[in-house]
């Protein structure tokens, strides 16, 4: 790893916020793309599968609409897009994980707050597991209501916790421990110590629908997935 690359910090640490989140972020995300897909096989028992293709099932697009997937790593998403029809883009802030992405579609380096495409050109948007990462929400909230058409879709797909107390022992147990276990032994300690944190800095529910509905979006519907550990969150473009 070069050594002048910066660095996440150590458990006992705060978070980054800001630039110096975003920069730190992308470089854990260049450090982890080699076998980022593996991981997250193993972590999720392989829930992320079925996950992603909700997500591109909730869109509830017809085909041959242009559909872009942000942060869009090693290209899971858009393959999913395109096997259910639709034409695909990505975006995504590393270049680690887009030289390991394993897709045919257009691939983009990117900071997905700031999108180089035209306004209204898109016709839906999928974002899996990225939200916590962003400096912030509200602005690439209304990022995507910038580049999606009025009657476009979007799907956020994310982890949660589940509301069962029982349940959310479980899962903070195996999110604390065991994840950051099986990324050590696989890839990088850090970054999945890092990843488990991370989760603190989402918004509850009703605040992070309240934003994207700000946003301007309508039908705003949250998801639980698997007892709660992961959530989908879809809605739809107003007009104006």
């Amino acid at each position: 790893m070069n050594r002048s690359q910066p660095s996440l910090p150590s458990h006992e640490d705060p978070l980054p916020t800001g630039e110096a989140k975003v920069v730190a972020v992308r470089s854990m995300f260049d450090r982890i793309a080699p076998r980022y897909d593996l991981v997250n096989r193993v972590m999720t028992f392989r829930m992320d599968v079925g996950w992603r293709r909700r997500t591109v099932r909730e869109l509830g697009l017809p085909a041959g609409s242009l559909v872009a997937d942000l942060a869009c790593g090693t290209g899971d998403l858009c393959r999913d897009l395109t096997g259910a029809g639709l034409r695909a883009v990505g975006f995504d802030l590393s270049y680690g994980m887009l030289h390991h992405a394993r897709t045919t579609v257009p691939l983009a380096q990117a900071d997905i707050l700031r999108l180089p495409v035209p306004d209204g050109c898109l016709d839906g948007i999928t974002c899996g597991f990225a939200l916590r990462n962003l400096a912030a929400l509200p602005p690439f909230f209304a990022e995507c209501a910038r580049v999606v058409r009025p009657g476009g879709r979007v799907a956020l797909l994310e982890v949660s916790a589940p509301r069962n107390k029982v349940l959310a022992l479980g899962h903070g147990m195996y999110f604390g421990k065991v994840v950051p276990f099986i990324g050590g032994r696989l890839s990088d300690r850090s970054a999945y110590q890092y990843l488990p944190r991370s989760v603190a800095s989402l918004p509850e529910p009703d605040v992070l629908l309240g934003q994207l509905a700000d946003a301007g979006f309508t039908d705003v519907v949250r998801h639980q997935l698997s007892t709660g550990i992961a959530q989908l969150i879809v809605a739809t473009r107003t007009a104006g």
